[in-house]
């Protein structure tokens, strides 16, 4: 009978590129990107916005980041 069949899962394992590489090249961009916005918005200070130059910039590096490698 075709209901009796038994259906055997298929293998979830993930390659060593997903399960390793792929984390720490999302991690090394994700930090290097932080780290040039926050130094640019520092430097870039015109001197009225205080904290909030630098705060707005590491949000929008975080947005930007989220929505163009949200799939790593």
């Amino acid at each position: 009978d075709v209901l009796d069949m038994e259906v055997k899962p298929k293998s979830s394992q993930l390659h060593w590129y997903e399960l390793h590489m792929q984390p720490c090249v999302a991690e090394l961009l994700g930090t290097a990107l932080f780290i040039f916005m926050g130094c640019l918005a520092v430097l870039e200070d015109s001197g009225g916005t205080g904290r909030l130059q630098p705060a707005l910039a590491h949000g929008l590096a975080l947005g930007i980041t989220i929505a163009v490698l949200g799939d790593i």
